[in-house]
This record gives structure tokens, sequence and C-alpha cells, in this order.
């Protein structure tokens, strides 16, 4: 299998360290969708990362319908979806409000990164930011009380989309996301940051 992106998209990063955890062997091709843009087209027309191309030459988009795929690929006992419903609709609770603070996250980067700043519109930037801000503050109080995981005894999906959501929030946007009002967030993502898994696919 052929992973293309960048580590620097955390929707890149979850794939790959969700990959590692599987124990999926793959490539990595690092492509941006902006400096290596006909080279990603050549690959996917659409230039959406991560994009997978599997073993038999079919081409995925988009992270969470990619994990998909490779939670059916996955040796049962590496899947990074629990089997027990109450577990599993937990997993997906807490993997949504990462991928939701991620996503404000990504706009607020490209509003300030790539629209001029006459163009920038602050009521609009406001409103992502609260929207950001307030996924972070119910994930701090959901992540507070695990002593380990978050679910079980391993890292499952929603560990790794809540530790990369949250350092690339903490890398692309440290003058609003802080460690100070995040302290359950801040020891997680460092549990996570140790692992093999997530220090070989470094946010890049």
């Amino acid at each position: 299998m052929r992973l293309i992106g960048m580590m620097d998209s955390p929707y890149v990063r979850r794939v790959a360290v969700s990959l590692k955890l599987m124990g999926l062997p793959f490539e990595q091709s690092p492509l941006s969708v902006f400096r290596n843009f006909e080279a990603f087209a050549a690959i996917n027309p659409v230039v959406k990362a991560p994009t997978l191309v599997a073993d038999d030459g079919t081409v995925l988009l988009d992270s969470t319908l990619i994990l998909e795929y490779l939670d059916r690929l996955a040796p049962t006992g590496r899947r990074l979806n629990p089997v027990a419903l109450p577990d599993f609709l937990r997993c997906q609770r807490l993997t949504g409000l990462a991928l939701a603070a991620c996503e404000k996250a990504v706009q607020i980067v490209y509003e300030r990164n790539l629209r001029p700043g006459e163009k920038q519109h602050e009521p609009w930037v406001d409103r992502v930011r609260g929207q950001l801000l307030a996924a972070w503050q119910v994930l701090e109080k959901e992540v507070a009380p695990a002593k380990g995981w978050l679910i079980g005894d391993r890292p499952l999906q929603a560990d790794v989309t809540v530790a990369v959501a949250w350092r690339f929030s903490r890398f692309a946007l440290p003058d609003i996301v802080e460690e100070g009002g995040h302290p359950a967030l801040t020891r997680f993502s460092a549990r996570a940051e140790a692992l093999p898994e997530f220090a070989s696919c470094p946010l890049e």
C-alpha cells in the first residue's frame, strides 16, 4: 500500500500512525497538495490528502473511509475499533470530537495562511475559534478521568485521533490552543507521542 501526503497534515498522520499500530506495511509518498500538485494529481485527480493506493491499485481518499478499510485488513487483535457496542460508541464520540477540533484548526490555518489579511472575516474566524476551543474543552473533561488509554488497555482509534489532533492544534495554533488550560490533554499527548508508532511519524 502507498500513503500519499505529508505528515504536517493531521489526517495523513492519523492514517500513518494507525497503519503502524495495526502492523500493516505501507510506503509513504510525501507529496504536498500545494508544492507537488501535478504529481499528486497524477495519482488522485482530486488532490486530497491523505490518499491511499491499495495493493490492487484502488485509490481511496478521506482519512475516516481509509481507516474503515484498513480496520478490515488488520489482524483481529490489532484493529483500532472496539467490538463491544458501548466501547465503540464512546470511541466514535471521542473520535468525532477530535476530528471536529482538527477541522476547525485547519480552517483557521488556511484562513491565516492562504487568504489575504484584508479579506479575512473576523466574525467567522471568531466563531471557528470558539468551536475549536469548545471541542478541546469537552475532550479535556473526557480525557481527565482516564488513567491509561481512553478505552481499554491499548491505544485505539479514539486515542490516535485525539493525540494527533491535539499535537497539530498545539503546533499550528499555539496562540489559541494553550497547554495551561488542558493539563489532561497535555499529559495524554505526551504519553501517545512517546510511542514508537507516533515517534516514527513526526509532525513535519
